[in-house]
């Protein structure tokens, strides 16, 4: 026998079921190591420790779900967990490729934030309606016998392309497995260099949802574990494929050949972030120039103020003041846009305006926590979305006045702050959006704390069901209002009064069932 060949066998063995046990069976699983240890093992997925509760996601009818959330509750299992089993339940389902499920993972972080700005009676809430809205789609899909994550075997990769490109070059050729098996070998490293290697593909396009998925995906990451980093971001590679195969006057192709464009004319690559102070005055100018400008020059804008030493939070800072005046200039719904739950007038759900401010948080986000060269691709990119997003969907954004208005400003006469609050509910649950914002704007003018609005309006971000984009604006405006300088926070703070008075009188299914159940 060959002893020096077993000992190098027994070895490997150790050295693999050191790192199964490091990042889990599931993960280990994903990138096939853990089939060393069991050759038939099958390709389906298994989380390890939170694969009966994925389980319960998945197989539970929604009807009795919110029930057995509370069993789980009373037993001690704590809420991190649940949202962790319902992420994973989402992604091995849909894979990133359904519309509700795809908005619904991307509400789950949220949800978690928001439930810990509550008392802690009322914390199960928001998580609940989340939970309820997942495993709705997930039976409304089929359950486990629909699902499309499976195991994936890691490719090997050529030495001549960075595996970036190779990513790029199989999403192109919209061969998903190939795909798959190439983000598979960029994830073996870690969760912060797949993240990173995924972004060149991101990149490519400015579509709202290819934008916030690895986002939020990665808010997931800080919440539950980097060790699931394969499982949730491998959603946004499959979204990617897919993209591939649409229209071009949805794939807007120009940020593939922009971008190196930018990068390299104002010579980023290679260089590391600055960190030059900027002065209100010049956040505020540079929003102005992005919000005004054709996408090409928004784009341009951010990347000579990059070139020029300014810090990253500032440019961000004024490309999410630019998306935030679409929500506050927004005319509505047209009565040719009306659909169910979304009347003509609204600015809830999918508005313009939600969506930019979305994309804007991931830009500036994925450029916060992403290296250097992706820093600047994300505000470059953030900046040129933000501009699209006003001369691409239509409206006269340029003349029409944001709120506050000064009519619903003057009719504003009360000052003691518990008044104005009454007031602006009152506003909300009449439907009145620019009477609301008038009065939240008002009590911020008069120095009152921002965190009684907060909790006004985080009562309705969990009541109301805010076609699939409540949980996520909410989260998207507490980021933006606490990044942003004390000058302008308050403007991302009379958006979400006017998106929570748009959304209002439509509650979220399952939130009766749920109180009744919390005694809440």
């Amino acid at each position: 026998m060959n002893t020096s060949h077993t000992r190098r066998e027994f070895l490997a063995d150790v050295g693999r079921g050191m790192l199964v046990a490091s990042v889990g069976y599931s993960m280990a699983t994903e990138l096939g190591l853990a089939p060393a240890f069991a050759a038939d093992a099958p390709d389906t997925l298994d989380f390890g420790p939170l694969e009966s509760l994925v389980c319960l996601m998945q197989e539970t009818p929604a009807s009795n779900l919110l029930p057995a959330l509370a069993k789980q509750l009373k037993s001690g299992t704590e809420l991190s967990r649940l949202v962790a089993a319902g992420a994973l339940a989402n992604a091995r389902t849909f894979g990133g490729e359904d519309y509700v499920g795809f908005h619904t993972v991307m509400a789950l972080a949220p949800s978690l934030h928001m439930a810990r700005e509550l008392p802690d009676a009322l914390q199960p809430l928001p998580v609940f309606k989340v939970l309820y809205r997942n495993t709705n789609r997930i039976q409304e899909r089929g359950g486990r016998k629909e699902e499309v994550l499976h195991a994936v075997k890691p490719a090997t990769l050529s030495e001549v392309l960075p595996g970036s490109e190779l990513l790029r070059e199989a999403v192109h050729r919209k061969d998903v497995n190939e795909a798959e098996r190439t983000f598979a070998t960029l994830a073996q490293f870690s969760a912060d260099d797949a993240l990173n290697q995924l972004l060149h593909t991101v990149q490519e396009h400015t579509e709202v949802h290819r934008v916030v998925l690895p986002y939020r995906a990665w808010d997931l990451l800080n919440l539950i574990g980097k060790e699931h980093a394969h499982t949730l971001l491998r959603q946004s590679v499959r979204y990617c494929v897919k993209a591939e195969s649409w229209p071009s006057s949805v794939n807007h192709d120009e940020p593939r050949t922009l971008l190196p464009k930018m990068l390299e004319h104002y010579k980023l690559l290679g260089r590391t972030p600055g960190t030059r102070t900027a002065e209100d005055k010049w956040v505020d100018e540079l929003s102005q120039t992005i919000f005004k400008s054709t996408p090409e020059q928004a784009a341009e804008a951010a990347a000579a103020a990059l070139a020029e030493g300014f810090a990253p939070a500032a440019i961000g800072e004024a490309i999410s003041l630019a998306a935030n005046q679409l929500i506050l200039r927004d005319m509505g719904r047209t009565p040719r846009e009306e659909v169910a739950g979304k009347p003509p007038g609204s600015v809830h759900g999918d508005s313009i305006g939600v969506h930019a401010s979305d994309s804007a948080c991931a830009w500036r986000n994925l450029a916060r926590v992403s290296n250097a060269r992706n820093t600047f691709a994300c505000l470059i990119l953030g900046a040129y979305q933000v501009a699209l997003d006003r001369a691409a969907r239509g409206g006269d954004f340029l003349n029409w006045e944001p709120l506050p208005l000064r009519r619903h400003l003057d009719l504003v006469k009360t000052t003691e702050a518990d008044a104005l609050l009454r007031e602006a509910d009152e506003a909300i649950r009449q439907n009145l959006q620019a009477h609301a914002a008038a009065i939240v704007s008002r009590y911020g003018e008069l120095g009152h704390a921002p965190r009684p609005v907060f909790d006004l309006l985080l009562r309705y971000a969990v009541s109301e069901d805010g076609a699939l984009h409540a949980e996520k604006y909410y989260r998207t405006v507490t980021e933006e209002f606490a990044a942003t300088r004390l000058a302008f926070r308050w403007r991302h703070l009379l958006a979400l009064t006017r998106v929570t008075a748009s959304e209002y009188g439509r509650p979220a299914p399952g939130m009766a069932e749920a109180r009744a159940l919390l005694k809440v």
